[in-house]
């Protein structure tokens, strides 16, 4: 008996440092996304019921070990899995990328260019080593990057890079799911998806 055929990718997502894998926004990307197997997982600190992030290794550890749980799960090369999610979630998801992590594709929304009022703390130094596509969601009045910020340091970044802006919204972008979740789906079903999920 011949066995169903693999998936042709997945998508695995983080929530951002205060919220939780049941956030309404990565729930509406997972029903957009179907059929596409998408798993939406918390930071270990968040299951283990703490609220404060782990620092940066514990939570890129904890993105490579459920990146190697969806492909085994979903029976997907990892190099065919989109990583990202919301804020923080999204970061760790691209620093893990940089570091060597397989992805297809990084979705980061609301991502933190900076800590608000303190432009002068940058987290792009990864940027450099970013070579697959990236999609950057973000409101025009993030105070954790501006628009003007975020086009000019993700310049470095040598892989194709999209921008979508949500008028007038912030870090939250609060009541903009739907708006969200088709943004995500329909790139992810764009021109690139071809040659990274073949």
């Amino acid at each position: 008996m011949t066995p169903p055929k693999a998936p042709a990718g997945a998508a695995l997502l983080f929530p951002g440092a205060g919220s939780a894998a049941d956030h309404p926004s990565l729930v509406a990307i997972e029903h957009a996304l179907a059929p596409l197997p998408v798993h939406r997982r918390d930071f270990l600190y968040r299951r283990q019921g703490r609220r404060a992030p782990d620092r940066a290794p514990a939570l890129l550890a904890c993105v490579v070990e459920e990146a190697a749980r969806l492909a085994q799960e979903a029976r997907v090369a990892r190099r065919r899995i989109v990583l990202g999610g919301r804020s923080m979630g999204g970061r760790i998801c691209s620093m893990a990328a940089a570091e060597g992590l397989p992805a297809a594709a990084l979705v980061l929304i609301s991502y933190p260019l900076h800590p608000p009022g303190k432009p002068d703390r940058l987290r792009v130094e990864h940027f450099p080593a970013l070579t697959m596509p990236c999609l950057f969601l973000s409101g025009t009045r993030d105070p954790f990057g501006t628009p003007a910020e975020l086009e000019h340091h993700t310049a470095v970044i040598p892989g194709p890079v999209t921008h979508v802006w949500v008028e007038g919204k912030g870090h939250d972008l609060r009541g903009e799911d739907g708006f969200i979740a088709a943004t995500v789906a329909q790139w992810i079903k764009g021109p690139w998806s071809s040659a990274r999920f073949a």
